[in-house]
């Protein structure tokens, strides 16, 4: 094997878009990426609330792979922007079987990281035979552990001074949830507040994504498009647990038996620790678990984004 890292594939335009009707007062926004007729993928991206952005149509060889990539309800491209009706794990499940029907697809491969990785997981165990493999980044499994972890206390702990700046707009009473107290926020009728809550929730999350310090990230998270969307989506999602049953992924991992995947994670992940993706390696045995040692959590650390490359260029055949 060659030990240079792999990278992003050429910068590539999707060959067809649209947007679909998924009901309930949603349009989704999607997109067809390489060679028609190809090996058939799903790109499931993160947050909830983060939307899709050109690099992650580079993640798979064009030549040998046919990609959808789409925009979850309420972010990115799709419409009514950072709404919350009618916006859950499940809906977000069925739209991804819409997707299939409506390309007449009849097994892909599901990749997600992060978020993207809870999703591909509740789909997998959901439509078990129309999933030919996985390959997965950052494991979440939206338990309340992993909540408190990072929005309560632990990361906190590694990350004071990113931590001073997401409890500023919460006043002192309130921090013993903080969730709740954004949420309190971000659904409010005060837009400047809102505003101002979401930005300092998505750059927590900006800032805390990297081993290393990627100011260009936390700038990026720091938009008010996005931050909106980004912050109201996934704290909505998160103080209903993602509408999952305590621990739902870990213990019905048994329904991916014979769905081969690739786990890669990074020792240094701070939004999502490593020990959920060991636990989910040892109880699957079709799972290849690749910790990645000089790595935090984004797609774009060189070790982690080499795996994952190489995981897709693996399962193209």
């Amino acid at each position: 094997m060659s030990t240079e890292l792999r990278t992003l594939y050429p910068e590539i335009e999707p060959y067809d878009s649209g947007m679909l009707d998924v009901g309930d007062g949603h349009t989704i926004y999607w997109e067809r990426v390489g060679t028609p007729g190809a090996k058939p993928a799903v790109f499931l991206h993160g947050g909830p609330g983060g939307g899709c952005n050109e690099s992650h149509r580079r993640v798979f060889d064009p030549a040998k792979y046919d990609a959808v990539l789409f925009d979850q309800r309420g972010c990115g491209r799709s419409t009514p922007h950072a709404n919350l009706d009618a916006n859950t794990t499940w809906h977000l499940v069925e739209d991804i079987e819409r997707l299939r029907e409506k390309f007449g697809i009849d097994q892909w491969l599901v990749f997600g990281g992060s978020w993207g990785s809870t999703l591909a997981l509740a789909y997998a165990q959901t439509h078990p035979e129309c999933v030919s493999e996985m390959v997965l980044r950052g494991i979440y499994t939206l338990t309340q552990a992993e909540l408190d972890w990072y929005y309560q206390f632990g990361v906190s702990e590694m990350h004071p001074e990113k931590w001073q700046h997401f409890i500023a707009p919460i006043p002192e009473a309130e921090r013993d949830n903080m969730m709740l107290a954004y949420h309190k926020r971000l659904t409010g009728s005060d837009d400047a507040e809102k505003l101002a809550c979401a930005k300092a929730w998505s750059q927590w999350e900006g800032g805390t994504s990297t081993l290393l310090p990627n100011p260009d990230m936390v700038e990026d998270f720091g938009g008010d498009q996005f931050a909106l969307a980004f912050a109201r989506i996934e704290n909505h999602f998160f103080i209903n647990a993602g509408w999952l049953e305590p621990n739902q992924l870990q213990r019905d991992v048994h329904k991916l038996h014979g769905i081969p995947a690739v786990i890669v994670h990074g020792r240094f992940d701070m939004p999502c620790p490593l020990k959920n993706a060991w636990n989910l390696a040892n109880a699957w045995p079709d799972a290849e678990l690749h910790i990645i040692e000089a790595a935090g959590h984004a797609m774009s650390e060189p070790g982690i984004l080499d795996q994952l490359i190489r995981a897709t260029d693996r399962f193209a055949g």
